[in-house]
């Protein structure tokens, strides 16, 4: 298939007894349990390799703990058989292409056509979304179409010269289309990751992925369901949904559907950037930087994630002492530079909730993660021209890197997240292993590239530019959904600016405001932090509910509101610590 920007061939799969469209046939205990193991661990099979690479995205996005609540206080895991068709597209201009797939059931509800489009979460693969979409959607009837926007875990590997084929497996450059293909460079080394270095800007192109894997899917409809072809915007419901960056995705296609083709959309905890509001690398670089200072404040000692045995990690005193030398906080001493980076992050936007919760994401190192990830897709980087010296290798137990045995290779495409660390992959250089701060030099350079003049800071920032969203059509039904006490997208900066921009339009839109909701509900098993918080989940299936009320049944929208929750403490979670009512 080669129009519509549909690259080769399309894979048709079948998944009934053994193997269904949601859980793999794993169902909510395996789930819970250890990554499915491989036959061969050096040569999965596309089988195999589906099957942990949906029990990873699961794990990834919900909370699937003992405490959690899922499949008993909301959420299910009931078996969907039916039918996947995947697919490379590529969006007009792209040098890469970005993975798309429809999940057909066999019970589709062809008296009520419903086709719901997602984009992955993070840079996660075209799986990243089934949490939500998947888990919504397949049980009541609804066909869902997804896509990895462009990122995903299609890792290329430089050593042998190999990448993911359309089926999941590991091939050779040249012997098949492959997810993600650098060009070649002699001498290379190490591991090439497609969100960071396709040669693109995703990011800029996320709406139109969106677009184009709901035009993919009413395709592939044609294809499940040929009695009841044609598929069209026309007689499909088609509604939009994601989490986080799949959120953003789906604001920014809102934005882009002049033509009416969606006719609804869910986005939680959406990384969207508008006009005026800082972007998520202005603020992800800031946070790299100041807030392991910061949460060294006497305040945080009861904060999880923000000691070891009860004490500061030793790199978080020695960023203090490197802030103050660089004249980005003040104080003689290192309580009042903590003090000083606070000020500085609440003069900023950050609220206290937002700083507390982001000790986890400081703690995890995503920080760095994510900003290096990103300045590399702004600049178009190519693996040797990463910025700030950062590269991605496979890696030993010591740390050093090493070319990645067929085994570690073959768990990249289900088990990575996107963005290294992971799945064995890590991220390497922009250190100084003399510093008592070794991350600091690198992180320094990721800033330097937001504040900074020069041609490559220039570039950077223009490509943010790009990513900026356009409202939607003014009568396009839509809910925004966030956590108040989300440490990794802060409210402020993302759905509180976009919510101002709708007001500042005259339109009056259904924010939900979620007290106790951080980022990353599958955080919320570890120790002492699910105590604090309620999951963000039961909010985006509430909402699919009554946006599917509203354009099914006619019933009106949800209005704006703020639900009262309660922390579950040490105990399991309970319905009515949501505030959802019944």
């Amino acid at each position: 298939m080669t129009t519509n920007g549909f690259d080769g061939d399309v894979r048709e799969s079948v998944h009934c007894a053994g193997d269904d469209l949601l859980s793999a046939a794993l169902g909510l205990d395996g789930l819970r349990g250890k990554p499915p193991a491989f036959a061969d661990a050096a040569a999965p099979t596309p089988q195999e390799l589906r099957r942990r690479a949906i029990h990873a995205s699961w794990n990834g996005i919900a909370d699937l703990g003992p405490l959690g609540g899922y499949g008993r206080v909301y959420g299910a895991v009931p078996d969907v058989p039916g039918r996947e068709y995947q697919a490379f597209a590529r969006v007009p201009g792209a040098r890469s292409p970005h993975r798309v797939l429809l999940q057909a059931p066999d019970a589709f509800d062809a008296r009520a056509r419903c086709l719901v489009v997602a984009a992955s979460s993070g840079s996660r693969g075209v799986y990243g979304a089934i949490a939500l979409a998947g888990a919504w959607a397949l049980p009541r009837g609804c066909a869902v179409a997804c896509t990895d926007k462009g990122t995903g875990s299609g890792y290329f590997d430089l050593d042998s010269d190999s990448g993911v084929a359309l089926d999941g497996t590991r091939a050779a450059r040249g012997a098949t289309p492959l997810e993600f293909e650098p060009a070649p460079v002699a001498g290379a080394t190490g591991v090439a990751v497609k969100h960071a270095q396709s040669g693109d800007n995703p990011e800029a192109d996320w709406g139109r992925h969106v677009l184009q894997a709901a035009r993919f899917g009413l395709a592939m409809l044609d294809r499940a369901y040929p009695l009841q072809a044609p598929f069209t915007p026309a007689n499909t419901r088609v509604i939009v949904t994601g989490v986080s960056n799949g959120a953003g995705a789906a604001l920014q296609a809102a934005g882009l559907d002049t033509d009416g083709f969606v006719d609804g959309v869910v986005a939680l905890a959406p990384n969207v950037h508008v006009e005026g509001a800082r972007p998520l690398y202005d603020v992800a670089s800031e946070a790299a930087q100041l807030l392991p200072c910061a949460l060294t404040d006497a305040r945080y000692d009861a904060t999880p994630f923000a000691r070891v045995d009860g004490a500061v990690p030793p790199p978080w005193l020695a960023r203090c002492a490197h802030l103050r030398e660089r004249g980005l906080v003040d104080g003689a001493d290192r309580e009042a530079q903590a003090r000083s980076a606070i000020e500085r992050l609440r003069a900023g936007g950050w609220d206290e909730h937002a700083i507390e919760t982001a000790a986890s994401s400081t703690r995890f190192d995503l920080w760095r993660a994510i900003v290096a990830t990103y300045a590399a897709s702004y600049l178009r980087a190519t693996p040797a021209t990463m910025p700030c010296g950062f590269r991605y290798a496979a890696v030993d137990a010591r740390g050093a890197a090493v070319a990645a045995n067929a085994a570690t290779r073959a768990t990249w495409w289900s088990d990575a997240s996107g963005i290294p660390p992971g799945a064995a992959v890590q991220l390497l250089g922009g250190v100084d292993a003399s510093s008592a701060d070794p991350a600091a030099p690198g992180i320094d350079c990721l800033r330097a590239s937001w504040t900074g003049d020069d041609a490559a800071a220039r570039a950077l920032r223009a490509a943010v530019g790009a990513t900026r969203v356009q409202l939607p059509r003014e009568d396009l039904p839509l809910v925004v959904i966030h956590g108040e006490d989300d440490g990794l997208l802060p409210e402020a900066f993302h759905s509180r600016a976009y919510i101002g921009a709708l007001e500042a339009a005259g339109r009056e839109p259904a924010y939900w405001r979620v007290p106790h909701a951080q980022h990353f509900d599958a955080f919320l098993p570890l120790p002492g932090f699910g105590d604090r918080h309620v999951p963000l989940l039961p909010y985006g299936y509430a909402a699919l509910d009554a946006l599917w009320s509203h354009l099914a049944d006619g019933a009106p929208m949800p209005h704006a509101r703020r639900f009262a929750t309660t922390p579950r403490g040490a105990a399991s979670l309970e319905h009515a610590a949501l505030g959802l009512g019944r």
